[in-house]
């Protein structure tokens, strides 16, 4: 029987979402569907879901704290994380996973061990990339304009600062998990700190994918090695397929089909 799944998010149309997962399951054999979701109220979700069958899901902004609130059990880091990205139908009920943390550990294996990083902003992709990452063992530190969205990450024992109050130290990686540089030219922390932040560091990271954002322009131009955030996309959505499937697949394989949504 074909099975289905499918992305919520608003805006959805610019997800690589469906691509991804139509070439693995095109190169997997499975029979199954993969479409895009407008949806414009959170709070439907879960209705959403279960009136048109849907097998799986994934979850974008602004919905993945909702889906959270929605899902009949949540498991993994997702339970600390608060947020959601991953959805399965399994007996009648929707379980829920978050594959972002993951999916961004996984993208900076590469850069080799990372034993220290500097997260810029402090929303729900913060939150995922700090929680893995001192999982693993490592001493991560926010920087955020403002104190009021810290106030969670110091509840859990992050160092954390304000712009105004921040002396860069030296750092394995830097990463910018805000929207600025998606739509417009901004920079996620006054250029003249972000320029100090990123000679004192070995690695900068953008979450944005396909686009040269001006946090990546800057670390090109110091000779800072640096990635944007299309390998965390592909790593989530490698995990997210896999738990559609309940670890059946060769992660391996997953990666091979759908890497070429990037081509």
């Amino acid at each position: 029987m074909s099975r289905r799944f499918t992305i919520f998010g608003n805006p959805v149309e610019h997800s690589l979402s469906p691509k991804m997962h139509g070439y693995a399951i095109e190169g997997l054999g499975v029979d199954a569907t993969y479409d895009k979701t407008l949806l414009l109220d959170g709070t439907k979700l879960k209705e959403t879901f279960l009136k048109n069958n849907f097998d799986g899901a994934n979850v974008t902004v602004p919905h993945k704290e909702e889906a959270f609130k929605q899902a009949d059990e949540v498991r993994g880091i997702a339970k600390e994380i608060g947020a959601i990205n991953t959805l399965v139908l399994e007996d009648g009920k929707m379980i829920a996973y978050n594959t972002d943390a993951e999916g961004f550990f996984e993208s900076t294996k590469e850069f080799g061990e990372i034993n220290s990083l500097l997260i810029l902003g402090a929303g729900g992709t913060a939150k995922a990339i700090s929680l893995i990452f001192r999982q693993m063992g490592a001493d991560v530190t926010l920087l955020n304009r403002s104190e009021a969205r810290l106030e969670p990450f110091k509840e859990k024992g992050f160092e954390c600062y304000r712009w105004d109050e921040f002396s860069p130290k030296s750092y394995d990686l830097v990463v910018n998990t805000t929207s600025a540089g998606l739509g417009d030219s901004n920079y996620p922390a006054p250029k003249e700190l972000l320029e100090s932040i990123m000679r004192a560091s070995k690695f900068a990271s953008d979450v944005i994918y396909n686009k040269n954002t001006p946090f990546l322009q800057l670390a090109k131009k110091l000779g800072l090695p640096n990635k944007d955030g299309s390998d965390m996309l592909l790593y989530q959505g490698v995990k997210a397929f896999n738990l559609f499937y309940h670890d059946k697949f060769d992660e391996k394989k997953i990666t091979k089909f759908m890497r070429k949504a990037f081509y």
